[in-house]
């Protein structure tokens, strides 16, 4: 595993994992919210997104959590192993209102300075409605772009943290 995806839901714990998987595996970690997110929550224009996420990609080594469906298909195929954080919707609201309160007036480590950590409405439907909407599109793009990967979907924090514990162990051989 040298170039590694993590995609799902606000609050999977995409971030997390990026983190704990570059401690082990000592890759570096591109958290797509701080690079494309500028200060005062303003989006990157699409143009530069595309050109920061191709710099990134050629790349040999990485590890890139975020979702942003239109550079999936890039990140995808530059993949050798793509992860798939599969959980709960009642998993992931209760993670995100953990971390509001963790973070509140501040900016996390994975996000741009001058983006501090606010819950409003529109985050927490997009939440709610991620399995419903968004669930298919993620498998359909991991089937038709990252079929020379290899594809971890994990339905449960128990399995990744089974996972982690594997990796290290053998990490250490």
């Amino acid at each position: 595993m040298k170039r590694i995806v993590i995609v799902g839901c606000g609050g999977a714990g995409k971030s997390t994992l990026a983190r704990q998987l570059s401690e082990i595996l000592h890759l570096p970690v591109i958290h797509l919210d701080k690079e494309f997110w500028q200060p005062g929550w303003e989006m990157r224009p699409k143009e530069e997104e595309r050109k920061i996420l191709e710099e990134v990609a050629r790349q040999k080594e990485w590890i890139i959590d975020g979702n942003y469906q239109s550079t999936m298909q890039r990140r995808f195929e530059a993949a050798d192993t793509i992860i798939f954080l599969d959980f709960s919707t009642l998993i992931c609201l209760r993670r995100v209102i953990k971390r509001y309160f963790e973070y509140r007036g501040t900016t996390r480590p994975d996000m741009t300075e001058g983006c501090p950590e606010k819950l409003d409405w529109e985050f927490l439907s997009w939440i709610i409605g991620f399995r419903h909407s968004y669930r298919s599109i993620i498998l359909k793009k991991i089937a038709q772009y990252g079929s020379h990967s290899k594809v971890l979907v994990f339905q449960r924090p128990q399995q990744v943290g089974q996972f982690l514990n594997d990796l290290e162990k053998n990490s250490t051989i």
